[in-house]
């Protein structure tokens, strides 16, 4: 009965403890400083870009547009999906300086996949000429949001690129967008808790 208790009251004040830590770092239910849906369009590479708020600094994005794939076998340019598992890092710290955090404005690691498809292709020098080439692999991006909706990305990191119909290997990866949020934006003054 005595350990029953001692465990029974150790539960109760590590859920206690959860509870309190939550409330005070989420502030409520959802997440705090991440915009639950933001609807992009891309300028510099025309497309369009979908970003979902999962988890309290983390999202999961996907886009459509105009991209280059560069690796060891050579070059494909054409219409691309990418997609990226995003975990933003400095939310915080941009808070507490009093930086803009609306429109997911931070600095984030990622998890990327692109898909080049050989239909959509506009150049290339990889033989065969018909093939699909995929990239996995990890970035480090930078993304800000102003009030007026503009929205610059950029993002440098490296992979595999997966041929499907051609030769495999490793490269780069580096992007730049701008871009317009037609989605509205969370105002968000700084607080000092």
């Amino acid at each position: 009965m005595r350990i029953k208790n001692r465990l029974l009251i150790l539960v109760f004040t590590a859920t206690f403890l959860s509870v309190q830590s939550q409330r005070i770092s989420e502030r409520g239910s959802g997440p705090i400083v991440l915009e639950k849906h933001q609807l992009r369009f891309d300028l510099l590479s025309p497309g369009i870009s979908y970003e979902i708020g999962l988890f309290r600094n983390q999202t999961v994005s996907t886009s459509l547009g105009l991209a280059t794939a560069t690796y060891e076998e050579g070059y494909a340019f054409g219409l691309a999906m990418n997609n990226r598992y995003r975990y933003y890092h400095n939310f915080k710290r941009r808070e507490e300086l009093g930086k803009r955090i609306s429109g997911n404005s931070g600095n984030y690691i990622a998890a990327a996949q692109a898909i080049f498809f050989s239909q959509l292709r506009l150049a290339t020098d990889i033989e065969p000429d018909d093939y699909n080439l995929g990239f996995y692999g990890v970035v480090y991006g930078i993304q800000r949001t102003y009030d007026n909706g503009f929205n610059i990305n950029v993002e440098l990191g490296g992979g595999y690129y997966r041929g499907d119909g051609a030769p495999s290997g490793y490269g780069p990866l580096f992007s730049i967008n701008f871009g317009w949020v037609a989605t509205k934006r969370k105002s968000r003054k700084p607080s000092f808790d």
